[in-house]
């Protein structure tokens, strides 16, 4: 890490519960959203990420809109998503929006580009899953053009093509920060590499610490091609509560059902209490008080040698003051507690 490491918050805008247990409207759990984001700028949380999905359990299909939202309730938070799914949108549309939040909110626009987990946006917008790779590659190669500023001309399979087209509006810096989402392949990592758009791993299970020879792949490429180092990044899922055990007591019937209600989709056995114990314990899953999490993003930090860890607050219906909780403690306790042990190491 030649920077302080940037800690960041991510959210899918899960549908969440009120005290009685009854689900929220989608509009009012966007609104809660906003409220966590406004709450997140005024703890120094240095980025907050919105995801983008397409079906009921999840409010925010259009993480742009609640952005620019949020950048007009805010001073300093980075803005961006978690992810945007370029397969299934257009790049130039993609690039248009992102540099308009770069204007509205004084250049704190940021895009993570991804394929998305989910596959709903397929189907929604008439595209067909047996195209999902070549989607993906076009559409990245001609956004990476876009990303210089110039005239682009650009022919793809899936897309009309363009001509020495110029694309309004540009950044007022002359550059949108981007990144690209990675789930974890070599083939993902020499992708960041060869576009020159930094990695975001997402590390959502498993030792972290089993992603090391990616980001040595992702450092000996940029190597190889005599570039300078890009910024590595990473996202993960927690909580944080005043104890370890508040935390882990309050997240495991929201993840629960999350986890389950996903797994039923893809074929996946429920999870156990003793699966979810073993990821907070040993995995990618850090939960638990403002030291024991502060700790744990400090190691994943220096075994990784990241810039910047994006912790994934919410999973499942949780209410929207426990979400609250969790992100004052993060600002307030974890965040300072994370620069001063990497300070200390040093």
């Amino acid at each position: 890490m030649s920077t302080p490491l940037e800690l960041g918050l991510d959210t899918f805008g899960d549908v969440t519960v009120d005290a009685a247990g009854t689900p929220l409207s989608s509009a009012q759990v966007i609104r809660n959203v906003i409220a966590e984001a406004e709450l997140a700028d005024s703890v120094g949380v240095d980025f907050i990420g919105i995801g983008e999905h397409h079906r009921d359990d999840f409010a925010i299909s259009a993480p742009d809109m609640v952005l620019a939202t949020i950048a007009g309730r805010t001073e300093r938070i980075r803005l961006g998503t978690a992810v945007t799914v370029l397969s299934s949108d257009d790049p130039v549309r993609v690039f248009e929006r992102f540099a308009t939040l770069d204007a509205a909110s004084s250049g704190r626009a940021e895009v993570i580009l991804g394929r998305g987990s989910f596959t709903e946006s397929f189907p929604l917008f008439g595209l067909d899953l047996a195209d999902y790779e070549v989607l993906f590659n076009e559409k990245l190669d001609l956004f990476s053009q876009l990303l210089t500023e110039k005239p682009v001309s650009w022919e793809g399979t899936h897309r009309a093509p363009l001509h020495n087209q110029d694309v309004f509006p540009k950044t007022e810096s002359g550059s949108l920060k981007t990144w690209i989402g990675v789930g974890g392949s070599p083939e993902s990592v020499i992708r960041s590499v060869r576009y020159r758009i930094p990695m975001m791993l997402a590390i959502i299970g498993g030792d972290p610490a089993r992603f090391a020879p990616y980001v040595d792949l992702y450092h000996r490429a940029q190597d190889e091609q005599g570039l300078p180092h890009m910024p590595l990044g990473t996202h993960s899922p927690g909580h944080i509560a005043a104890t370890d055990e508040l935390a882990r007591e309050q997240l495991w019937p929201h993840f629960r059902e999350n986890r389950n209600r996903i797994g039923a989709e893809r074929g996946w056995p429920p999870v156990t209490e003793r699966e979810y114990v073993e990821e907070i314990e040993h995995g990618s899953l850090y939960v638990g008080s403002p030291e024991t999490v502060a700790a744990k993003i400090a190691k994943t930090a220096g075994i990784l040698g990241l810039d910047r860890f994006d912790l994934k607050y919410a999973s499942g219906p949780m209410q929207h003051e426990t979400l609250l909780e969790s992100i004052r403690l993060y600002g307030t306790e974890v965040i300072p507690a994370v620069r001063e042990i990497l300070a200390r190491g040093k």
